[in-house]
């Protein structure tokens, strides 16, 4: 099996740079990393050089010109790169801890995708991250249990682990609500054949949901990465949201088009 992990980026190389080390401290590494850069200027490209040379698998880097936010669109054009018969996406501010891609593994499943779940770092906890004063990627229990008191990190409960193989995981296979490209895992042959995200969605929001709605009505179920693959998510401020409802409002309509599965503007 070989796992292509897809990293979104914009304009933000300190993030990267600590979610790329993470993911280079895999116990099972992937087996190659794609940055999908939607449009960073040259420190991004100049970061990821340096770190091609540091990187334990292939490193590649997908850029497009800043025209908006436009993930969708670079996401394909990444995926479209990637050689691995599985596929993760990861946001570029979304760090990992040491058994993520092996957990990630275990859960895999032909016919089902596997949505994880996040732990937030408040804008204290980041900062300190960013500068190299702590590393959360290490903390222990204790540490972790302190940063919650402080009122560092939204919860805990994600870092707990459960069984892989639990039956609850496909409690809820046809769920599409929640699910987000933060921590998404599918296989290839499936994203290629909803025609991958739908490059309509510009703007934030709704793109990630849109994917999900159509993979399922594709026949593609969805298991719960709760308590196996958590990320950590560092905080940033909110993205513009003028074009959210505009993206609801057809992610709306293909929810109820129960037969609704490729994408308009996809991956090919």
């Amino acid at each position: 099996m070989k796992i292509s992990v897809i990293v979104t980026t914009y304009n933000r190389p300190r993030a990267l740079e600590i979610v790329l080390h993470s993911l280079f401290q895999q116990q099972r590494l992937p087996d190659e990393i794609i940055v999908a850069d939607d449009g960073s200027t040259p420190d991004t490209a100049a970061l990821l050089t340096m770190l091609q040379a540091l990187s334990p698998c292939p490193l590649h880097h997908v850029w497009h010109a800043d025209e908006g936010f436009r993930a969708a669109e670079i996401r394909n054009k990444a995926a479209a790169q990637a050689t691995g018969d599985y596929l993760i996406f990861l946001d570029g501010d979304s760090a990992v801890l040491a058994n993520f891609i092996a957990q990630h593994e275990r859960l895999a499943e032909k016919g089902w995708l596997v949505a994880g779940n996040r732990v937030l770092l408040n804008a204290a906890l980041t900062a300190d991250w960013e500068a190299g004063c702590c590393d959360p990627l290490h903390f222990s229990a204790l540490t972790w249990l302190k940063q919650r008191l402080a009122g560092k990190v939204n919860r805990l409960l994600p870092l707990l682990r459960w069984s892989v193989t639990a039956q609850w995981r496909k409690n809820k296979p046809t769920a599409w609500a929640g699910a987000k490209t933060c921590n998404l895992a599918l296989w290839r042959q499936d994203f290629v054949a909803v025609n991958g995200f739908d490059a309509l969605f510009q703007g934030w929001g709704h793109e990630d949901a849109d994917l999900v709605v159509r993979l399922i009505n594709h026949g593609v179920l969805r298991k719960e990465g709760r308590f196996a693959v958590p990320i950590l998510h560092l905080w940033h401020k909110e993205s513009p949201r003028e074009f959210e409802s505009a993206n609801l409002q057809r992610l709306q309509a293909r929810i109820a088009d129960k037969t609704f599965i490729r994408a308009i503007k996809g991956v090919e």
